[in-house]
């Protein structure tokens, strides 16, 4: 049986986050018993959030004894759902679940633009998860080896597919290119995971780097190639896919994750309900083995701890965007 989301302490959160430089929740009020939960997802359907927030909608509707409905809005790498979260009343009633790639355009704002970090409270990080590399099976690609070794034969010549420019993917896929020896693909930005993976299946891209989860099916039904994932261990669904640290970079660790943040001024008691409910569903049996399926961990940090992690991650993706040239008009 799987480990329980207490197990998933803050030490051995930062251990898997050792290559990082590393929303309690919503209780609904009396008069707003009737009114759903809105959790806005800044992605198209079909991407690593949205298949998280999936798993979660219907135990988490449970333990609060609401309808829950997910909002994907899609756009900017984030930032249109972002700042459309930004802007809801702080009534309990709407919620963000984001991934570290808010860590990556608060890294790198679009000149002329407020930081949004200010506009929201954490409330839980609730899930960690590997990027992977996949590639389709007409690429010739057959391992991260080949991918390394095509990206150092011809710079810039693989396309390879992103969820926008400067997401965390993106920053992700440059670190692991400068720990295996500073090699050079072309980045195509999508909207979200979803299109890429379209557009990889077709074979119109090389490779494509996403949140595992996302393309974890399509990899299990051959119509992509799982090269690699970027966490310290291999994940315990797809045990025969092997790390990046094992296979090309060395002790490379870049692990993505998600949480939920309220729009600031959330009362203290609706985000600690909001929290205590999302533990409860993070420490299922049930949905420990189907995230563990889909290639998630069940995390569970509060909001503190996830703030701190959300700050060591900005100043991580900062480091290897002023390195390789990127900002947020590339």
């Amino acid at each position: 049986m799987p480990a329980p989301a207490s197990a998933f302490t803050r030490r051995r959160f930062a251990t898997l986050l050792s290559g990082v430089a590393a929303m309690s929740p919503f209780v609904v009020r009396a008069q707003d018993a009737g009114r759903p939960l809105r959790i806005i997802v800044p992605w198209p359907a079909g991407g690593g959030v949205d298949t998280f927030a999936r798993v979660i909608q219907a135990p988490l509707s449970a333990q609060l004894g609401q309808t829950i409905l997910i909002d994907n809005i899609g756009g900017g790498s984030g930032r249109v759902g972002t700042q459309t979260a930004s802007r809801a009343q702080p009534d309990g009633n709407t919620v963000l679940l984001a991934n570290d790639t808010l860590a990556a355009t608060e890294a790198l704002p679009i000149p002329g633009t407020a930081s949004v970090r200010s506009a929201f409270t954490p409330v839980t990080l609730a899930a960690s998860a590997p990027q992977g590399v996949f590639t389709h099976p007409r690429s010739g690609l057959k391992t991260l080896a080949d991918y390394v070794a095509a990206a150092k034969a011809r710079p810039g010549a693989l396309n390879v597919g992103i969820p926008g420019i400067a997401s965390s993917q993106h920053l992700t896929s440059e670190l692991l290119l400068r720990a295996a020896g500073n090699a050079t693909v072309a980045h195509v930005p999508y909207r979200g995971g979803g299109p890429l993976i379209q557009d990889l299946i077709a074979g119109n891209i090389d490779a494509g780097v996403v949140t595992f989860a996302a393309a974890a099916q399509q990899a299990a039904a051959g119509q992509l190639i799982a090269l690699g994932v970027t966490t310290a261990a291999r994940a315990v669904a797809f045990p025969t896919v092997p790390t990046a640290a094992e296979t090309v970079a060395p002790g490379f660790v870049q692990t993505t994750w998600m949480g939920v943040l309220a729009p600031k001024g959330t009362p203290d008691t609706t985000r600690a309900r909001f929290h205590t409910a999302l533990l409860a569903v993070l420490k299922d049996p049930a949905v420990i083995n189907r995230l563990q399926t889909l290639g998630f961990d069940a995390v569970g940090l509060d909001g503190p701890d996830f703030a701190k992690l959300f700050e060591q991650t900005i100043t991580t993706f900062a480091g290897i965007a002023a390195e390789r040239g990127i900002n947020a008009e590339s």
